[in-house]
């Protein structure tokens, strides 16, 4: 239809749309609401499973899960909350096609690495780093601080190994530094580097699941879930154009653009 192809792919407002087509706006939603969304039903028979959750306002969002291979949407869900079991929901589904999902890349959240059997799982390494980031900020003062985020930056773009050994290197180097404790006022003794406490504890846990993509080359995992995250950002930029939209009608949107 000429005026959702105008609307959804066009750009164009309500408003803009009466003026086009010289008729009421409730002409135009009716219309728009009559169109039937295609979805896509044929998929390659194995996945590299990105997985993540965008939302548009505090209690409605999406959870996505797309193919890394091929680009294609395999499922989605429309959510209030972000729970480890609806993301156990989405990849028993997608299993339930007879799609072999033969990697998971999700972010750090806690218990996700746990949700699938026998099934390898990548942490996003920019979400590893935006954890880090959280705790250090950009500039750190103190020079453990300081050490350690110039470290957690090279995690994209290296190997292991190095990683690995250059962590160790900089927790023996200032391991009595991590561990300084004071007594507070009601006589309990609490750690005095708190957040860079919490900054290494992070990387530390995480890093089996940090280089999945490093140590099973063959089967070309990303490392990041950059795909999945461009593709909520186009979506977001296509909504700017029609605020003010019932659920119903986003949802409609949000159908027609994921196409799954």
């Amino acid at each position: 239809m000429a005026i959702w192809e105008a609307y959804y792919k066009g750009k164009q407002t309500y408003v803009q749309l009466v003026k086009q087509y010289n008729c009421s706006v409730k002409t135009i939603q009716r219309k728009i609401d009559l169109v039937a969304v295609n979805r896509c039903t044929e998929f390659a028979s194995v996945t590299n499973l990105l997985m993540d959750t965008t939302y548009f306002g505090k209690s409605f969002g999406v959870m996505v899960f797309k193919d890394s291979i091929t680009g294609k949407i395999l499922f989605k869900q429309y959510v209030k909350t972000e729970t480890n079991q609806l993301y156990l929901n989405g990849i028993k589904e997608i299993a339930k096609r007879g799609i072999t999902i033969q990697s998971i890349i999700c972010d750090g959240r806690k218990g996700l690495v746990h949700l699938a059997d026998n099934i390898p799982v990548q942490i996003c390494n920019f979400h590893q780093v935006a954890i880090v980031r959280r705790y250090l900020t950009k500039k750190p003062k103190m020079q453990a601080s300081k050490e350690l985020w110039e470290h957690t930056l090279l995690l994209t773009i290296t190997d292991r190994e190095s990683f690995e050994g250059g962590l160790n290197g900089w927790y023996y180097k200032w391991k009595a530094f991590l561990n300084e404790q004071k007594t507070d006022d009601k006589g309990k003794k609490r750690y005095v580097h708190k957040k860079l406490r919490s900054a290494y504890r992070s990387l530390k846990t995480n890093l089996p699941w940090l280089f999945t993509w490093y140590d099973k080359m063959d089967l070309n995992i990303p490392n990041t879930t950059n795909a999945i995250d461009g593709h909520f950002a186009d979506l977001k930029n296509k909504f700017r154009n029609h605020n003010g939209l019932s659920i119903a009608r986003k949802k409609k949107f949000i159908d027609e653009f994921l196409k799954a």
